[in-house]
């Protein structure tokens, strides 16, 4: 089954449903099942709301952490180089500050055992 459109509360498909749902409406998708040839319309609501404060960062920008590459991944380690990353021969590890990381692909390489 695939989504062709996703509208959000207010565009045009979706006023009969703001009547209905009101705030709670967060989106209305068309979702198109080529087996049974059917056209679905599915809406996303807000069942609940409460309060949440968000956890403090893991890290800091100027905080050094640990990153492993590959040997074989060159393009990576290229990267890693380009944002000022350090090897250590020791841990086996590249080191880089993490706010040159922060948002990028590379962050997802973060070794938290590689801390300490």
């Amino acid at each position: 089954m695939k989504t062709r459109l996703t509208l959000k509360p207010g565009q045009h498909g979706t006023k009969s449903l703001i009547k209905k749902y009101g705030d709670a409406l967060v989106c209305v998708r068309f979702r198109y099942d080529p087996e049974t040839k059917q056209r679905l319309k599915t809406v996303e609501l807000i069942v609940e709301r409460s309060d949440w404060t968000p956890p403090p960062p893991r890290f800091t920008n100027d905080t050094l952490v640990p990153l492993r590459v590959k040997a074989t991944d060159v393009a990576i380690r290229n990267q890693v180089k380009a944002v000022g990353g350090r090897w250590n021969p020791e841990k086996k590890l590249w080191f880089v500050t993490y706010g040159n990381i922060v948002g990028t692909p590379l962050e997802k390489h973060i070794d938290v055992d590689g801390f300490g």
